[in-house]
């Protein structure tokens, strides 16, 4: 399964999953509780593996016995390479996310964390417009179909949608071993 993490109660939290030979999205509703949400998702769609664009660990200095003050305190090796959000910045949905991740994994869910944003430059590199708007989501999706080894359920209706399907897709490719990593190991990885 694919998400798209967003506020608790925006409606903003997208999730992707293969269901008989066809990607299915889903997308929480404003004011509903999008832990919860996703949790009984997870719960009824039961996928071994759920690949979410939300950072699942701190940057390394906080795992150190003794804190060092030239050590980076907001982003981790991975946030630099593909400079992306420090998860410091989005505090709320960071801890969110590793509570979530320590639940599934009592549930004997894997959660990995993924980058749809890095996704979409590398497979889409020739669109412009990504997230600038709706009018250009159709193109996107258009290009997209045609790199998916399964079709679309339903198109998109909105880019938190669309990055649920690049957070399946992203977990699709790790499947494979086609994914490339980002950060290391000791401090959190992303796989996109």
């Amino acid at each position: 399964m694919g998400v798209d993490y967003g506020a608790k109660l925006a409606g903003t939290t997208a999730a992707c999953m293969c269901i008989k030979g066809k990607l299915q999205v889903w997308q929480s509703h404003r004011g509903e509780n999008a832990d919860a949400w996703l949790q009984q998702l997870i719960g009824e769609r039961q996928p071994a593996v759920v690949y979410i664009d939300a950072p699942l660990t701190l940057p390394k200095v906080y795992s150190l016995p003794h804190l060092l003050p030239e050590a980076d305190f907001f982003y981790r090796n991975a946030d630099r390479q593909l400079q992306a959000m420090s998860p410091m910045f989005i505090g709320g949905l960071t801890a969110r996310a590793i509570r979530l991740r320590i639940q599934l994994a009592a549930a004997g869910v894997a959660m990995l964390e993924t980058y749809p944003t890095q996704l979409a430059k590398l497979l889409l590199p020739h669109l412009s417009g990504y997230k600038k708007g709706l009018a250009k989501l159709p193109d996107f999706t258009a290009a997209l179909q045609d790199l998916l080894p399964v079709t679309l359920q339903a198109l998109p209706h909105s880019w938190h949608q669309f990055d649920a399907l690049l957070a399946w897709l992203s977990g699709y490719r790790h499947s494979l071993g086609l994914s490339v990593l980002y950060g290391d190991a000791s401090e959190g990885r992303i796989i996109v």
